[in-house]
């Protein structure tokens, strides 16, 4: 049957991707929205290419060594892409298949010219746009070179762009099919593009038409640059009208050629005022059918707009739905760069944090974020809101004031009743008395306690009905008030003696030495306690020769092994002593289903070599006291000088009762989390046992599954026993198209994507401007790690990374210095740098891209820049 190998576009559509390819489907899509014209043609299946590829020698030992490669090995890469491209080049059209080519041809005019285009079936999809990685030939004359440029498309399948775009986004080549769509070649006066939301803001609301002379190719080669038509709520509301010297033309013998523009011609618009307005006009009838905002290719010709693709702009973050599902403005703000985890959480890990935080969240992008546009349109809320996300991260602050600046996005609405953050107002003062950080840290063991006991007999739908109940008492213990008195008092000690140090010394910063050493900081014991397991390691060579041999090490054996080593008994009651205190933790631990440290003790491996490399015996308590004799002098000089001054003696004993205050609470500050992460640790033991049942069962495939469903889907599955596996599976393709996604700081209703500016002329040329939060000037080496698992540091090195939540802490006993993207003043990253005393830098954008591994940097924790060293 021809139809097998040939569909016209009439006959396909979007649903069709698995036939036609994702430009086939869409096309075909195209062609059934009223008012879009679609050049005419067909489609030649995926089934067509199945039987070309069955004539390929040994394909699928090709296809193997391909998945093999490492995306970053290139030139290995070039070589077998180009390979797999010669050999399918060189396979003749199969006989059935040419017919069926030959026989649509005749249909539409055997002897007309044609584009011919790639179209594969992991193309211009939702979660991956695959724009530009295959090929598009344009102008082709007659069956014979249309049966050529065809068999090239399938080739382009292995373009090494193509290649590498697979396998950097976990896409099988084996899942990918090719499709071709041959169309009556368009002659156009002018073509471009249209784009239904902004590229660059992201903003949903205006839109934007790039247009030039003949065919499209002469702007997406880069050959010329385009007008640019920038539309919003039905009006033009700038245009730039590019010198257009170049132009792509059709030849009468096939093919294109670059042309000059006539020097009368080439400052003339492309296109009208009218003519934009109605090409975006189509294009929100596009973005209608397909239900997201797209890149659409368009020509113009003899005053009618041929349209000739159409994808989803895949670089757009996604938009929370408001929890009312209204249409009114919103702000949002990231939890995330709060939190110092931006990394896409999957949907129980999403869904679990939602129902144990103290106020509402929104999902968007496998990330959360809060509402805040009823506390920034009342004046009183408003000023305390960016206030306290001011000293936390002064990027988000800027980028709320952008939105603000602009009027009329965010009503004023006198005395709002908040629906963000807690009220940032401060809590009632408490004394300065360490038995009230002792008795908040035995409440929290407590809680947990008696979670572990009393979840121990729950399974099944009573497990999800104990968990609710339990989610409640969460809540309690975080929201604890004598809880956040402590906290507060810690953060106000600090930020007064900042302040007024400076005021009255002249000295920025000058808590960071004040707070080194501060008892009860359960992040910085768990940094100091891997050095005292490192001290158990260090004289036992046949221990460190098992720990170094990583190919060998499994988690599910590691420690049983670790025992049977020369020595290794002791070394796995230090490793095992330690997860038993700190082995709920991991990276990105805020995502309930990330692997913890007890499920994954190979983790720590490399940070203990470092340890045992780096240091030499009782590190852990001799760093510890040099910190503490460190804030003791200063605290000392400190003082001395105050007295010196006028009105000295109030001003020393003041400043001495508020260093007090900061030791006894500032450390306090990271118990919370380590109380909220150890609680779970026991809600995911629990539910994990609940997803091996339903593996047993035949429920789930595998027990992972679970983490791609809400905490609320799970219940219904469980109760069920019944799963929807297309579910699953388009939660798995989301959530790997989420982690190409970089968050927001800010986020509108619009679409809009803010991520702030520091509005600042003290920082020297072409130095990097971040939040100076941890006092001190270091040189040394950068060391740009994006996994801890891979991080491989020495002493003196500075560490160059996203985020750095609790978990990082392990490494930053061995370095010299720290330069995160994401950050505060408050949050985890910068407590532990001043803590440890090590020159800190955070909410440096880009900094992992702009700074490159191994390049000599200077960090200024206290003016809050990095110098980039020749």
């Amino acid at each position: 049957m021809t139809d097998q190998y040939v569909l016209d576009l009439g006959e396909v559509d979007e649903t069709r991707v698995a036939v036609v390819g994702g430009k086939g489907a869409h096309l075909g899509g195209l062609s059934r929205i009223e008012g879009i014209r679609v050049p005419d043609g067909f489609c030649v299946t995926t089934d067509a290419f199945r039987r070309a590829m069955a004539e390929v020698p040994s394909l699928d030992d090709r296809l193997d060594e391909l998945s093999r490669l490492d995306p970053d090995d290139r030139e290995t890469m070039r070589t077998l892409s180009a390979r797999m491209r010669r050999v399918i080049e060189e396979i003749a059209v199969p006989g059935d298949v040419t017919a069926a080519i030959i026989h649509a041809l005749n249909r539409f005019g055997e002897q007309g010219a044609y584009a011919v285009r790639s179209s594969a079936t992991a193309e211009d999809l939702p979660t991956a746009s695959f724009a530009g990685q295959q090929d598009t030939y344009l102008n082709v004359l007659g069956p014979t070179a249309v049966l050529q440029h065809i068999s090239r498309c399938w080739a382009s399948m292995f373009t090494e762009r193509a290649v590498v775009y697979r396998q950097r986004n976990g896409i099988d080549h084996r899942t990918v099919d090719m499709a071709v769509v041959v169309q009556r070649m368009v002659f156009p006066d002018a073509s471009g593009m249209v784009f239904t939301a902004d590229p660059v803001t992201g903003n949903r609301k205006v839109a934007t038409v790039d247009a030039g002379f003949g065919l499209g190719e002469a702007l997406v080669s880069g050959l010329v640059n385009p007008d640019v038509f920038t539309v919003r709520d039905g009006e033009v509301v700038t245009r730039t009208i590019a010198a257009k010297e170049r132009a792509v033309q059709a030849l009468p013998a096939g093919g294109t050629r670059e042309v000059a523009v006539d020097v009368r011609q080439r400052e003339r618009p492309a296109l009208t005022d009218e003519q934009a307005l109605r090409l975006v006009g189509l294009g929100r009838r596009i973005e209608a059918r397909f239900g997201c905002p797209q890149d659409i290719e368009w020509c113009l010709v003899d005053d009618g707009f041929r349209i000739v693709q159409s994808r989803p702009i895949t670089t757009l973050f996604p938009l929370p739905v408001p929890a009312n599902g209204d249409s009114e403005n919103h702000v949002y703000v990231s939890v995330g760069h709060q939190q110092m985890m931006t990394d896409a959480m999957k949907p129980l890990g999403f869904s679990m944090w939602q129902l144990t935080a103290m106020v509402p969240m929104l999902e968007a992008g496998g990330r959360l974020f809060v509402d805040v546009t009823r506390r920034l349109a009342s004046p009183a809320s408003r000023d305390g809101l960016l206030d306290v996300l001011g000293k936390g991260d002064p990027l988000v602050r800027d980028a709320l004031e952008t939105v603000l600046e602009r009027g009329g996005f965010v009503p004023s609405v006198p005395d709002a009743a908040p629906d963000g953050p807690p009220s940032t107002g401060a809590p009632a003062p408490i004394e300065t008395d360490p038995a009230v950080v002792t008795e908040l840290i035995e409440r929290s063991r407590s809680s947990v306690a008696a979670l572990e006991r009393d979840i121990r007999a729950k399974e099944g739908p009573a497990l999800f009905a104990f968990l609710l109940e339990a989610f409640e008492e969460h809540k309690r213990v975080l929201g604890d008030p004598l809880s956040m008195q402590a906290i507060m008092a810690g953060m106000d000690a600090t930020w007064w003696l900042n302040d007024k140090l400076w005021q009255w010394l002249g000295e920025k910063n000058a808590a960071d030495t004040l707070t080194l050493s501060a008892p009860d900081n359960i992040t910085s014991e768990m940094g100091l306690a891997l050095l005292d397991v490192a001290d158990v390691i260090r004289p036992l060579p046949e221990v460190l020769a098992f720990l170094r041999d990583a190919e060998h090490l499994d988690d599910a054996t590691f420690l049983d092994e670790l025992a049977e080593t020369e020595g290794g008994g002791g070394a796995r009651d230090a490793i095992e002593a330690y997860l038993d205190r700190y082995g709920m933790r991991c990276v990105g631990e805020i995502d309930i289903t990330r692997p913890r440290w007890r499920e994954r003790p190979t983790t720590l491996v490399p940070v203990i070599l470092d340890n045992v490399r780096n240091f030499g015996p009782g590190a852990a308590e001799r760093r510890f006291e040099q910190g503490r004799r460190k804030a003791l002098q200063k605290e000392q000089d400190v003082l001395s000088r105050l007295r010196a001054l006028p009105d000295g003696d109030r001003k020393a004993d003041e400043t001495r009762r508020m260093i007090d205050r900061v030791r006894t609470f500032i450390g306090y500050r990271e118990y919370p989390k380590y109380g909220i992460v150890s609680r779970y640790f026991v809600y995911k033991q629990a539910l994990l046992a609940e997803a091996e049942r339903l593996v047993q069962e035949n429920v789930l495939p595998e027990k992972e599954d679970a983490f791609y469903l809400t905490f609320q889907e799970l219940h219904e599955v469980v109760r069920s026993n019944r799963v929807d596996e297309q579910l699953v599976q388009r939660r798995k393709e989301a959530f790997r198209s989420y982690r190409a996604l970089t968050p927001p700081r800010v986020l509108t209703s619009d679409g809009e994507a803010l991520i702030g500016a520091y509005r600042r002329d003290d920082v020297p040329a072409g130095a990097l401007t971040g939040l100076p939060v941890s006092a001190g000037t270091v040189e040394g080496r950068a060391r740009v790690v994006l996994d801890m698992a891979e991080a491989d540091l020495e002493a003196g090195d500075i560490l160059v990374t996203v985020f750095t939540d609790p978990s990082w802490s392990p490494l930053f006993v061995g370095i010299a210095g720290l330069v995160t993207e994401v950050g505060g003043l408050m949050t985890h990253g910068a407590v532990i740098a001043r803590e440890y005393g090590l020159p800190a830098v955070v909410g440096v954008d880009r900094a992992t891209r702009l700074i490159r591994d191994g390049q000599r940097i200077r960090v200024h924790g206290t003016d809050g820049y990095v110098e980039l060293l020749p």
